[in-house]
């Protein structure tokens, strides 16, 4: 029995929501189903603790916090096996500000950064924001799932003007959870060649069943030592608003470069709700949290029941983790650019166009599942009658 309502339908609109109140001028009735944040409220033990937080009312400078990091390095230990020393940990504002620093530290200008694509579209950004170089990794696209293309990247890597590998794991949007076999087939690869393992593993609590996470960090002493990864409770416990990230790294000499430029980026403070509730969260928030996974995964189950049925003609890439479902809609013989701009003026169903993440996403598209399923069905109803339109005017 759920003890949590994750059907309730929360308005969102007005609520200064990147989300819901970007809507382009002149459209009506949009559904938003493009930015990764899910339209549940936060588990109660978060709001609770933010809620005591509050009623202080003093909302000054503020110190973190032993039982901060107590509830980081337990809540991996406990969950994932992966046991985390408090010094290894360097707060800050958010894993795309983490990601940009860790670059900052270990690379200069021209060196080579390479992405798995399609992947995460801010990685491309951070990369280019530090002046290095993107060399594609890019996935292979089979059986409505993706793999590693191995050859190519050690080929890639083995450029010496390669430094670092940033790695999605969970991966968003091809929603892959690497193996151990796979993330031992990577970190061979990146020590053999000398690049540095960046792992953004932002997504590591959205697994579904028949599948775990593994930190990559937790595969081998040599992974632990060649990697930096990124970690936050935002994904899990839809909390990103608060800004709240860790980078951990066990090498001291690789930290002291990354809590350098930290400070030199400015992201080296966080707020007391981003503290209070990493705190909730990871001590209290674990009932919360295997509940929302049984929902999420209904809604992926719902989504593949509706296509299968109404438009077998579109495959949905299996989901392994995160809550982002990717669409192979080359069938309908549209760009991945149009087909979002035509969805978002004839129907109003904001999606993500799957060259936002790479060349190789063309031809797909990106939906967030994190919402009531009524959202949900409407979402598909919609998408639906575009296709059929489609079809009628061919």
């Amino acid at each position: 029995m759920r003890k949590y309502n994750f059907d309730e339908i929360i308005p969102r609109r007005c609520t200064n929501s990147y989300k819901w109140d970007s809507i382009p001028e002149g459209k009506g009735d949009v559904l938003p189903f493009w930015v990764a944040d899910m339209d549940f409220r936060t588990a109660p033990e978060i709001i609770e603790a933010l809620e005591r937080r509050v009623r202080h009312g003093v909302f000054g400078y503020t110190l973190v916090p032993d039982t901060y990091y107590d509830a980081v390095v337990k809540w991996f230990e406990r969950r994932h096996s992966w046991e985390i020393k408090k010094e290894w940990i360097i707060y800050t504002s958010g894993v795309v500000p983490a990601i940009s620093a860790v670059i900052k530290a270990l690379t200069k200008p021209g060196d080579g950064v390479v992405v798995q694509t399609p992947v995460y579209n801010c990685f491309f950004s951070s990369i280019r924001n530090n002046g290095c170089r993107i060399v594609t990794n890019p996935l292979i696209y089979e059986d409505h799932t993706y793999h590693i293309d191995f050859e190519d990247l050690d080929r890639k890597t083995a450029d010496s003007g390669v430094k670092l590998l940033l790695l999605c794991n969970p991966h968003n949007p091809a929603g892959r959870v690497w193996t151990r076999e796979e993330l031992c087939r990577i970190g061979a690869i990146c020590e053999r060649n000398q690049v540095t393992v960046v792992a953004d593993e932002i997504h590591c609590e959205l697994v579904f069943p028949g599948h775990s996470y593994i930190p990559f960090a937790s595969v081998s002493e040599q992974h632990l030592k060649n990697s930096v990864t990124c970690i936050s409770p935002s994904k899990a416990f839809n909390i990103a608003g608060l800004q709240i990230a860790n980078i951990v790294a066990c090498d001291e000499s690789v930290r002291q470069r990354i809590n350098r430029a930290i400070n030199i980026n400015e992201v080296c403070d966080v707020n007391p709700f981003g503290i209070e509730a990493t705190i909730a969260a990871y001590n209290k928030g674990e009932e919360w949290l295997l509940q929302l996974l049984a929902y999420l995964n209904d809604n992926y189950e719902c989504m593949c029941r509706f296509f299968h049925s109404n438009l077998p003609q579109i495959p949905v890439t299996r989901l392994e983790g995160t809550y982002l479902a990717w669409t192979d809609c080359r069938a309908l013989r549209l760009s991945s650019d149009i087909l979002q701009t035509r969805l978002l003026d004839g129907t109003g169903l904001w999606l993500n166009s799957g060259t936002m993440y790479g060349e190789n996403g063309e031809g797909f598209l990106r939906w967030n599942l994190a919402c009531p399923r009524q959202i949900l069905q409407e979402a598909l109803a919609r998408f639906k009658r575009f296709v059929s339109s489609l079809s009628r005017s061919e």
